[in-house]
C-alpha cells in the first residue's frame, strides 16, 4: 500500500476518509488559492472531525511551510543522501520529480 501512495495514492486501494484528506493537501499545497469552504464541507460530508479536518490542513501547511524556507535558504541535502534515498526507492517512485526534485526524461 505504502508504494501506492508514494507512486500515485490515486490508485491505490484507499477509504473515502484517507483519500479525501490527501485530494484535499495536493490541493491546498498546489493551488491554495482555489481552496474554500466547499472543500471543507466535502470533509464533513465524508465524516471527518473538525479536528481531523484541522490536522490535515496544519500538516500541509506546515510541510509547505518548511520545504519552501529550506529552498528559500539554499539548504541542501548532505552529501550522499540523494543518492541514498534514490537506491531506497523503487524505480517507478525515482521517476516522479515531485518526489526527487530532478528532471525526468520522457524519452527512452
Amino acid at each position: 500500500m505504502a508504494s501506492h501512495v508514494l507512486h500515485d495514492y490515486t490508485k491505490a486501494d484507499l477509504d473515502t476518509q484517507t483519500m479525501g484528506m490527501l485530494n484535499y493537501a495536493v490541493k491546498l499545497a498546489l493551488t491554495p488559492a482555489t481552496v474554500e469552504q466547499a472543500d471543507v464541507e466535502k470533509f464533513r460530508s465524508l465524516g471527518l472531525t473538525d479536528e481531523q479536518i484541522l490536522s490535515t490542513a496544519l500538516i500541509t501547511a506546515y510541510f509547505s511551510v518548511m520545504n519552501r524556507l529550506a529552498n528559500g535558504l539554499g539548504v541542501e541535502l548532505p552529501p550522499g543522501r540523494q543518492e541514498a534515498q534514490e537506491r531506497w526507492m523503487s524505480k517507478e517512485a525515482a521517476s516522479q520529480e515531485w518526489l526527487t526534485g530532478k528532471k525526468v526524461s520522457t524519452t527512452a
